[in-house]
Formats: C-alpha cells, sequence, structure tokens
C-alpha cells in the first residue's frame, strides 16, 4: 500500500504563494459561481452556463471545444434513457496542454441542475444567488457549480504562482445529463475525453467520495377505467390503484437491502424513492391512467436487469392479489438511470495523493468513503478503468430548497486543489504514488 508523505508537498514559499494567490482571486470565483448560478441550467437548457464557463476557461488560457452529444450514445454500455433529443446540445472541454510524458489528468463537472421544485418556498428566488451568512444560495449552488468555482480557483493559483511551470495536460469538461442518465460524460469518454486521472468536482463536504451503488430508474404505469365523477363507482380510478403499489415498493426496499454493503456507513443504502406520481386531467373525471416514476438504489456487483427484477416480482405479486391489477398489471419501463456500482480503493494513488493534497492544506487527514448515491465517476471506472475520485466543497440542502454551498469551503478546496495539480504532475517521483507509467502499461 502506498505510505503518504509526512514532508510537504511543496517547499514553503510556493506554499504561502499559492495561498495567497488563492484568497486574492477568491471574490472573483464567487462572482463567477454566483453567474454560473444565474443561468438556468435544467435539462434541455443546458448551453447559457456552459458558455459563462467557456469564457472563464478562455481567460485562463485553455482551447475551447463544443463536443456534441450524439443520438447513438444511448446505445453504449451504461447509457441512461434520456428525457430529450440530443440535438444542439453538447458538452464543453476545455484543453491546457503540457508534456505527454508527464500525468494528465481531467477535471469533470456537470453543469445541469435538477428543477427547483415550488420556488415560492425558496426564502431567495432559485435562480437569483443570494449571499447569506458565509453561504451562496441558489439551484445547483451545491450541486454542483460551486466544483467549477473550486476548480477555477485553483488553476488560476497555480497558473499565477507557477506560470511557466508544465504540469502536463490539464483538462476539465462540463457535461451534460449527469443528473439522470450520465450520458454527456460517457459521450465525451468515448469521444476520448479521458486522461491518466479523473478528479470529479462534486460536492463532498472535502472528503474523498470513491464510490457508489447502482441507481435504476423506472416508470410504472397503472391502467384504471374513465368515468364521470358522479357515476365513479362504475371507474377505476388509476391514481388510487397506483397509490395501493406503495406497500410493495416498500417490500421491494426491504429485499434490496436484506445485505447493505459494510463500505457504507448505512443500514439501509439501497433507497426506493417515489419521485412522481401524475395522472388524470380533470378533477371531475376519474382517472384513466397514472404513472409513477421511482429511483431505486441496488448493490455494486448488480446489474440494473437484477434490480428491476426485485421490483417487478413485487409488483406481480400485489397485481395478482387485486382483482383489477391482475387483468390489467402495472407496466414498468426504465426511463433515466442504468447505472451500474463503482469504487475506488482507499490505497490507490490518486486517492493517496488526493489525501496527501488535503492532509498537506489542511493539517488532518480526510474522510473516505463510499456513498449511497453515484456519480459520473463510475464511467470512468466502469468503462475506461480509470483512477477517478470525487473531491469538493461543502454544500447544504442539495436537490431540495434553499440549495447552498459554503463560501469558505470553496476556498478550502481550491487549496487542496492546487496542491494536487502541483503534486500530481511529479508522481513519478514520489515513492507514495505508483508511477504513472504502470497504470497505463496495465490498461
Amino acid at each position: 500500500m502506498p505510505v503518504a508523505p509526512t514532508r510537504p508537498l511543496l517547499a514553503p514559499e510556493v506554499t504561502a504563494a499559492i495561498d495567497a494567490a488563492i484568497e486574492s482571486y477568491a471574490e472573483a470565483a464567487f462572482v463567477f459561481l454566483e453567474r454560473l448560478v444565474a443561468a438556468d441550467s435544467t435539462v434541455g437548457h443546458e448551453q447559457a452556463a456552459l458558455e459563462v464557463l467557456a469564457s472563464e476557461l478562455h481567460g485562463l488560457g485553455f482551447e475551447i471545444e463544443r463536443l456534441p452529444v450524439p443520438e447513438s450514445v444511448v446505445e453504449l454500455p451504461g447509457a441512461g434513457m434520456p428525457l430529450l433529443p440530443y440535438a444542439g446540445r453538447y458538452d464543453l472541454v476545455g484543453r491546457r496542454r503540457g508534456d505527454p510524458a508527464l500525468p494528465s489528468l481531467l477535471l469533470n463537472g456537470h453543469i445541469d441542475v435538477v428543477p427547483a421544485d415550488e420556488p415560492g418556498l425558496w426564502t431567495s428566488p432559485p435562480f437569483l444567488p443570494e449571499r447569506r451568512d458565509g453561504w451562496l444560495f441558489g439551484r445547483g449552488a451545491g450541486d454542483m457549480k460551486c466544483g467549477f468555482a473550486m476548480g477555477v480557483l485553483a488553476l488560476r493559483a497555480v497558473r499565477d504562482v507557477m506560470p511557466d511551470e508544465d504540469l502536463g495536460s490539464i483538462s476539465l469538461i462540463a457535461a451534460i445529463e449527469e443528473e439522470y442518465t450520465g450520458n454527456g460524460t460517457l459521450a465525451a469518454a468515448t469521444a476520448g475525453v479521458l486522461a491518466d486521472a479523473v478528479v470529479l468536482l462534486e460536492p463532498t463536504d472535502l472528503t474523498l467520495l470513491r464510490g457508489g451503488i447502482g441507481v435504476l430508474w423506472l416508470e410504472i404505469t397503472v391502467l384504471g377505467r374513465a368515468a364521470h365523477a358522479e357515476a365513479s363507482a362504475g371507474g377505476v380510478n388509476a391514481l388510487e390503484t397506483a397509490i395501493s403499489l406503495l406497500p410493495a415498493l416498500h417490500a421491494a426496499e426491504d429485499e434490496l437491502n436484506l445485505e447493505p454493503d459494510p463500505r457504507i456507513d448505512s443500514a439501509r443504502p439501497y433507497r426506493l424513492n417515489i419521485g412522481r406520481l401524475h395522472g388524470g386531467d380533470w378533477a371531475s373525471s376519474v382517472p384513466s391512467v397514472a404513472r409513477m416514476e421511482i429511483r431505486v438504489g441496488y448493490p455494486m456487483g448488480w446489474t440494473p436487469a437484477q434490480a428491476e427484477a426485485v421490483v417487478q416480482r413485487h409488483l406481480d405479486l400485489a397485481a395478482v392479489a387485486d382483482p383489477w391489477l391482475a387483468d390489467h398489471p402495472p407496466i414498468l419501463r426504465r426511463s433515466g438511470f442504468q447505472a451500474e456500482g463503482y469504487d475506488l480503493p482507499a490505497d490507490a494513488p490518486l486517492a493517496v495523493a488526493l489525501a496527501a493534497a488535503h492532509r498537506d492544506a489542511h493539517g488532518d487527514d480526510p474522510l473516505s468513503i463510499v456513498m449511497a448515491s453515484t456519480t459520473d465517476a463510475r464511467i470512468y471506472r466502469n468503462r475506461h478503468d480509470l483512477p477517478a475520485i470525487c473531491y469538493g466543497p461543502v454544500t447544504t440542502r442539495i436537490h431540495g430548497i434553499d440549495e447552498a454551498v459554503e463560501l469558505a469551503s470553496i476556498v478550502a478546496g481550491a487549496r487542496t486543489l492546487a496542491r494536487f495539480l502541483i503534486s500530481w504532475s511529479a508522481a513519478e517521483e514520489r515513492p507514495w504514488v505508483e508511477p504513472v507509467a504502470k497504470v497505463r502499461k496495465r490498461r
């Protein structure tokens, strides 16, 4: 197992200069983040936010490429089921080329954000960023536009302090559709946007996030019989019938969690979430169709088909016991994620190197965890056998009302990332990091 050093990663004068540069550029990074948050980048509306990022990266000397996502991405292993066509939509890739003999690095982030449900319940409008008590509020401020601010802050500080230093090739990708398919990162990786290692700038509370479970999205369609409300005794209410399936879904979750993964700090890591239930078109009409959209967490090592089979089995058992459903069984189909679990060993050179950078910046070891969720890191791990890990700022209420990021944690994370950017390029000189040449040979 590689052993991290106790000696400083960098010369003291370099460390001091890096940290001073980060402090001096922090306010500019926060303003950049506000511009990103103000650009609503829910699915299908990603372009404005991507162009905000493109302008920032161009100012840092990155070559910019707008990489189309082909419709054929859905045919690739691991692809999700998209909601919208890909015509006119793209990933943004920034590249700063360096010595090809040095280890290369890819910084990954996703530009898409989830919808801001019930904006009237927010303390401030979700796409009007607001600072309060050291936090920046807004949809996407936490998940995960703060990661781009952290990345840009670190890159700017390193360039300012070491303008002539060759750190190898560094790329940054802003992908679409991380929140429900992963197809943006999948398309880019298939097109060759790869490196010797990948750091995903996800909000991790300055923790090393090394792995995640499998996640599958399913849609359940339930048929009823339409009728006027006055004659509802002759109809079958599809919404009420769909609701009657909730115990079956709870039983499916129970089965999924019979053997929790000891790597995950949860007795119930595989959650089945009912995210949407909709049906009907008139208050005085008995609805004839209802659709329930669910997210199913499932164990590492399983396939999406295995997880789907558990849900199907419990729906079938419920249908047999119901006279209407016995003749009109629920229809199950996949609708988004088909994501398998993934893991990076705690002693992988990338994890050791990033932990050393955190320790050098903050004086203590970071937590190193596997979570009951997924990230695009799975694509690099499962499809390309690349080391990939997540590290990013401290956030609260992501996907919820009043989502926010702690501004000080953007600075703290940038201090870690800047040290890592410099030390990773010298990996072959450090005995605690496996030489990258060996990693390349294994691939």
